[in-house]
């Protein structure tokens, strides 16, 4: 019988209370506290320095998901059908709640908090690729599903809504890669990589945990040196989707950031190409070109429709939020 890695729970100094299953993981109460356990997929190089990162920042007070090494000091532990696992610190506490501006205001102000922390000596080979080389590639598929539905007709709605759409959302990709060649990207890049400057790499509500005494930030997985804008994007990003690119909601995120951790006016520009960009829109076109094209979800025909929707708001958003540095 699968046993989810309880097996390995032996491995450990350790006295287990109770187990129960959540999402894709296995939660340990211990007379020691609370612990997570997860079936191992990664790098085991790159755990170690993930596991420096997060104890570098647990010692400037910082609550995150740290690993227990076993009882051989090992950070990884195999079960009896010899399946990796690890097991990591957790927090009694809820995730961030997009509906409420206080829980965003906070989780902004965490993660100004983490990177003025998140530095590692660099190692090359977790060096994120170059956005301009991420545009360039983004834009070039964006043609390339365009020459293919093309080619072969569009057989249903979001093929029509695709083809109605592209030329659009396709103009902002070629303005954001010209905005980003004439921007100092390549300076931000350089001077974050060479001073060691860590991304979370996938910071959302999912693993932002709220908790009577602070915040928890876990889920480091995706970590990689690069413009530390990038996880401000990204967290962004989501949350105004949600809110219908409301500016002042923007405005004040940005500024519960930069009271935490300044915000040049470098950094300012480069946000500003960030959300120039179509990234949500080249991910749905991305998804229906890799998968299979006989059975397109309501769903996604849903989110292309939103995004069509709310191109005039991204627009204006992005033009005025960011049309002046104002610190």
């Amino acid at each position: 019988m699968y046993d989810y890695g309880l097996s390995t729970l032996e491995q450990y100094e350790l006295t287990v209370v109770s187990t129960s299953r959540v999402r894709g993981a296995l939660l340990c109460r211990t007379e020691q506290g609370l612990f997570i356990l997860k079936e191992f997929r990664g790098s085991e190089k790159k755990l170690k320095q993930q596991q420096e990162l997060l104890l570098s920042l647990e010692a400037c007070g910082r609550k995150v998901d740290s690993f227990v090494p076993n009882r051989e000091g090992e950070l990884i532990s195999r079960d009896k059908d010899d399946i990796p696992y690890t097991l990591a610190r957790w927090y009694e506490g809820r995730e961030c709640d997009t509906k409420s501006r206080e829980d965003i205001f906070r989780s902004m102000k965490t993660l100004a908090g983490l990177h003025k922390n998140m530095k590692l000596p660099l190692i090359p080979e977790y060096m994120e690729k170059s956005l301009e080389e991420e545009y360039v590639r983004h834009n070039q598929e964006l043609r390339k599903i365009r020459k293919f539905i093309r080619r072969k007709g569009a057989s249903n709605t979001f093929e029509k809504d695709y083809l109605s759409s592209v030329e659009g959302f396709l103009q902002k990709g070629e303005k954001a890669l010209e905005m980003l060649r004439s921007s100092s990207y390549d300076r931000l890049r350089r001077e974050s990589v060479e001073e060691g400057k860590v991304c979370h790499g996938e910071y959302n509500q999912h693993n932002v945990l709220m908790l009577r005494d602070g915040i928890a930030v876990t889920n480091f997985s995706h970590w990689g040196f690069d413009v530390q804008m990038a996880d401000l994007y990204r967290f962004m990003r989501k949350i105004m989707e949600k809110y219908g690119w409301d500016i002042s909601l923007a405005r004040e995120m940005l500024l519960a950031y930069h009271r935490e951790k300044r915000i040049t006016p470098e950094e300012w520009e480069n946000l500003r190409v960030r959300f120039t960009y179509p990234e949500k829109y080249w991910k749905l076109a991305n998804y229906y070109y890799s998968h299979n094209k006989a059975w397109i979800s309501e769903k996604n025909v849903e989110k292309l429709r939103i995004l069509m929707k709310q191109k005039d708001q991204w627009e204006t958003f992005t033009e005025t939020c960011f049309e002046k540095y104002p610190y």
